[in-house]
């Protein structure tokens, strides 16, 4: 299976989803069977690291998005990907309006596995403070967890399947 993350830059709020999905996938035992990846609408950071602040955010609670480079979403995304998960609104309308034929039902919006919050969007930290980069990283552990708790019957049925 393999997931993409996406906001506007790529460089604050997907970049961190990807990182808490990567260690949480890990704890899990699920690496090997969950891809993960993040992307953003906008191509004006493509080859950057992530915001320095999203990174120390994350650092200091034990993700490493040091080595991520931002990327703009591709039309070869929507059938490399099994899910398409938007940060906003905004990015869902922009990812389900360019899905191929057959392919809308892969776009969702992250925060609707969210188990703890009731939000729709991760907003955005980069114009606020060193708060704004906890509460995503609040975010992206609520709903990763629910993600994972959500796509483990179907990791599961294609391990079988591929036995």
């Amino acid at each position: 299976m393999r997931i993409l993350f996406v906001c506007t830059g790529n460089i604050c709020r997907s970049p961190t989803a990807e990182g808490v999905a990567r260690r949480w996938l890990a704890m899990s035992g699920l690496e090997e069977a969950v891809g993960v990846d993040s992307a953003g609408i906008q191509g004006y950071h493509t080859g950057e690291a992530p915001d320095p602040r999203s990174q120390a955010a994350a650092l200091r609670r034990g993700y490493d998005l040091s080595r991520l480079r931002a990327r703009k979403v591709q039309p070869k995304d929507y059938a490399e990907f099994d899910l398409l998960l938007a940060m906003d609104r905004e990015h869902f309308e922009y990812l389900r309006d360019r899905a191929p034929e057959g392919c809308r039902h892969k776009v969702r919006m992250f925060m609707s596995y969210a188990r703890e919050s009731r939000r729709d969007d991760v907003p955005d930290p980069y114009y606020g403070g060193a708060k704004g980069f906890d509460a995503v990283l609040d975010l992206c552990e609520d709903a990763v967890q629910g993600l994972i708790e959500d796509i483990l019957p179907e990791v599961n049925r294609r391990r079988r399947s591929v036995s």
